[in-house]
């Protein structure tokens, strides 16, 4: 992989990780249209340190606050009811199904599930459910972020463990989960953001023993990515939290939709190859 290729790719990773489009989508099809190889699974999971460091940076206050309060809720009980405490118990629990899963099926996910077809099928269908999920949340009362309970954060850690499949989106799969479980679109993808933080940490650093062995991407354009993904991608959740605030979903699911017929036409004509 040379360096203006890693460098389009990042950007990519950069606009997609947060927006509800699938970003280990797109660093599967991008390599595709454009005829170049796929960089694989530890490459897309490693440069996504550069998007998990955009929202270290950006919620850095509201982390802080949420590790400190949940380590002296260790030891003091009558601190675990405190909002910052809760998320910290949340965020923590809601990560285990798919740091479980993605070691259960870890083969599956950096092999069969990467074709093509499991992709464009993958936004079609996400992306009809984040829709139906958006049209709800138009029509009820919301919660906000000190509303969630223990139940909120296992189910929506439980709708995270489906970005395993890519096509899903992380994003997108959390923002749905939480529009179902009363979120206002604000809560659940602030609260989406802060729950992908230890998630796609946990995966870089399992994936990043890989880099440099075979075929895929070498250290030098795998950094370049990561640097590249960090900088679009504090631009994008920036973009997205403010967006949001107005708007509502469908412009990303016509996207998710319309990419996932395109991709099914291209496979069925034989323009691309599904693996």
């Amino acid at each position: 992989m040379g360096y203006l290729e890693a460098i389009l790719l990042g950007v990519v990773q950069g606009l997609t990780e947060f927006l509800p489009i699938s970003s280990s989508a797109h660093l599967r099809i991008v390599p595709a249209l454009f005829g170049w190889d796929d960089p694989g699974a530890a490459f897309t999971a490693v440069i996504q340190l550069g998007t998990t460091l955009a929202v270290v940076l950006y919620f850095a206050r509201d982390l802080a606050r949420i590790a400190v309060a949940w380590v002296r809720s260790l030891t003091r009980p009558e601190l675990r009811g405190t909002l910052d405490a809760r998320l910290g118990w949340y965020i923590g629990l809601g990560t285990i199904p798919i740091a479980v899963l993605g070691l259960l099926f870890k083969d599956q996910v950096e092999t069969g599930a990467r074709n093509l077809w499991i992709v464009a099928t993958a936004l079609i269908v996400a992306g009809l459910i984040l829709e139906v999920a958006d049209r709800i949340a138009g029509h009820t009362n919301r919660r906000q972020l000190d509303q969630l309970t223990l139940r909120d954060g296992i189910l929506v850690g439980t709708a995270q463990a489906l970005a395993l499949i890519p096509g899903v989106s992380r994003s997108g799969a959390t923002i749905t989960a939480g529009l179902f479980l009363g979120m206002t679109r604000q809560t659940a993808a602030r609260f989406s953001f802060l729950l992908s933080t230890p998630a796609i940490v946990l995966s870089a650093l399992f994936e990043a023993r890989k880099i440099g062995d075979g075929p895929g991407a070498g250290v030098g354009p795998t950094l370049v990515a990561t640097v590249a993904a960090f900088v679009v991608g504090y631009v994008a959740i920036a973009w997205l939290l403010r967006y949001i605030s107005n708007h509502t979903f469908l412009p990303f699911v016509i996207y998710r939709v319309g990419l996932g017929i395109l991709l099914l036409v291209l496979l069925t004509t034989g323009t691309l190859s599904a693996t």
